[in-house]
């Protein structure tokens, strides 16, 4: 392939894909099916996409714009070697409603733009030194119960929105769990893009969307701008994203070398990198954080077609959507109790994922090193703990997250210096169940 990934060879005869065959990342179809996938993909991102900046005040349209330039920049930096699309992350959503609280939505793009920042140093180490240092760093313990707690703290604003239209909320809700159970393939996995719809539409029957943006809207245009100011005092509730971010980047790599039988582990520092940048380029001009999609995971899956032109072309598309005020104006009229049912969906998935790293993972919760780092943690998380030192503040985010840190690996230190506790050495699982002998620490 060429430098920026656009060389692709065409798969076969361009039109189908034999049986037990695959269209790997350097190759293509014709180009009207790329493009029919490419459709796929936004699609897919679609509902997830909006979501984030629909619940944290921020334009639609400006963050579907740089979502779309995101994704051709982590296709350029990757060489074109991981398709992946770059969409809202959802971690950023409680630290964004923190810091807007403290400085407005202006300090908290200033966050969202520290965060990406240190995610492509993070990159930039990872790709000259490997990725073991923090596997090390972060085993599935501690990785999990960051995802969990970033989840389940943003419950109480789940909450708030279903107060403001409860009957919409509900029907939000029973729409994503019948569409998940009904349907198959692609319209499974729009699960929260037609439970939005349905919510959406109630709530129109009900009196609930005001559609008075849509008509001052312009048919063209360039979506809204905004600029970024620094607050030290931001930091705190940032970092922890970071963190996540790296575990969703690494999870995605080794998800796509999995499909495809590639070895991707060379390039899982450009992807970190890519990401790191975009989320820096979004945060510069009023968009949300971006992250891997794993909802186009499933595009490919379906479709196995893991071609990065289909991403090229989502990326386009996504941009040129962003152009019409009008669909980004349509977007905002969404009201709180759809947003709030779509939330009570999307943040429990969030903290069931955080268990799910430890179920796939094989953690060992008789271990109570492992007990006491995730439970100590959840709780932190879940009820919000607030620190204050100075103009710094710590809220249960970042709180639980050093929690997780520091537990674990303190633990783990002091159990290896007495002897007291079982500790994995080099190339064994940490979470192994080794029938060792109880610890002194219970």
């Amino acid at each position: 392939m060429s430098a920026l990934g656009t060389g692709w060879t065409l798969h076969g005869d361009g039109k189908n894909v034999t049986p037990g065959a695959y269209v790997a990342p350097d190759e293509r179809l014709s180009w009207p099916r790329t493009i029919g996938i490419g459709a796929q993909h936004v699609v897919a991102m679609f509902g997830a996409t909006f979501l984030v900046p629909l619940i944290t005040g921020f334009p639609p349209s400006t963050t579907l714009l740089f979502s779309g330039i995101g994704t051709v920049l982590f296709l350029v930096i990757t060489a074109g070697r991981v398709p992946s699309y770059l969409g809202s992350s959802f971690a950023f959503i409680a630290p964004i409603a923190a810091a807007q609280a403290q400085h407005g939505p202006a300090g908290a793009l200033g966050g969202i733009v520290m965060a990406g920042a240190l995610l492509a140093v993070i990159g930039f180490i990872v790709h000259r030194a490997g990725s073991r240092w923090i596997q090390a760093a972060m085993p599935p313990v501690v990785t999990g119960s960051i995802v969990a707690l970033i989840g389940l703290n943003l419950a109480p604003t789940a909450k708030n929105s279903v107060e403001q239209g409860p009957v919409t909320a509900v029907v939000t809700i029973l729409a994503i769990l019948l569409v998940t159970v009904l349907f198959k393939g692609i319209l499974g996995r729009l699960s929260i893009l037609i439970g939005v719809l349905a919510g959406y539409l109630v709530a129109m029957l009900r009196g609930e969307v005001d559609f008075a943006a849509i008509g001052d809207a312009a048919w063209i245009g360039l979506p809204e701008f905004s600029a970024p100011t620094f607050h030290l005092s931001v930091v705190g509730l940032f970092l922890p994203v970071v963190l996540v971010l790296v575990a969703e980047n690494i999870g995605h790599v080794k998800s796509v070398a999995a499909m495809t039988g590639r070895d991707l582990d060379p390039v899982t520092g450009r992807a970190l990198m890519a990401d790191g940048v975009a989320t820096m380029i979004a945060g510069a001009g009023g968009g949300s954080g971006t992250t891997t999609y794993a909802e186009n995971i499933g595009v490919m899956a379906a479709s196995r077609v893991y071609s990065t032109a289909a991403y090229w072309v989502a990326g386009i598309v996504a941009v040129l959507l962003s152009l019409f005020p009008k669909f980004g104006a349509l977007i905002a009229t969404v009201p709180p109790g759809v947003l709030g049912g779509a939330g009570v969906v999307l943040y429990g998935m969030i903290g069931i994922l955080g268990v799910r790293i430890w179920v796939s993972n094989q953690v060992n919760f008789s271990n109570p090193i492992n007990l006491s780092t995730a439970g100590v943690a959840l709780v932190i998380g879940i009820a919000d703990f607030t620190w204050t030192v100075g103009d710094l503040t710590f809220a249960g985010i970042a709180l639980g997250t050093a929690a997780a840190l520091l537990i674990f690996h303190g633990m783990t230190a002091i159990a290896r210096a007495r002897g007291s506790e079982h500790v994995a050495g080099p190339g064994e699982p940490e979470s192994a169940d080794t029938g060792t002998k109880p610890s002194k620490l219970g």
